[in-house]
């Protein structure tokens, strides 16, 4: 059964492009170490809420846009050795910091229970 993890994080507008390249250069190591697919959203209509909305569960400042990821993988095994092994890998170590406080990222490991 398919594996997904899930993300939410703030990103300064004006760093729209270096997220990108960041998460471009990121997802040939998540696809090396079995992740089958990997998508990055940025926020286009993300509406305030009246008691949370995803701009509070991040904490995203005037100037910064919420995004919302995920990546998918065959299993839990498989990401769960994968985190592993990408944790640890000198070119993800290479990358230097991500461009978002990741203090602020929202996450979590999900089991689909309805894929249409």
């Amino acid at each position: 059964m398919k594996y997904v993890d899930g993300f939410v994080v703030a990103v300064p507008a004006d760093r729209k492009e270096i997220y990108r390249a960041y998460a471009a250069k990121a997802a040939p190591l998540f696809k090396e170490f079995g992740a089958t697919r990997m998508v990055e959203c940025w926020g286009d209509d993300v509406p305030d809420g009246k008691l949370t909305d995803f701009r509070m569960a991040v904490k995203a400042k005037d100037d910064e846009v919420v995004v919302f990821s995920w990546i998918e993988y065959p299993s839990k095994d498989v990401r769960d050795a994968a985190m592993t092994k990408i944790m640890t890998d000198p070119r993800m170590q290479a990358m230097g910091d991500m461009p978002f406080d990741g203090k602020r990222m929202i996450f979590g490991g999900f089991a689909p229970i309805l894929d249409v």
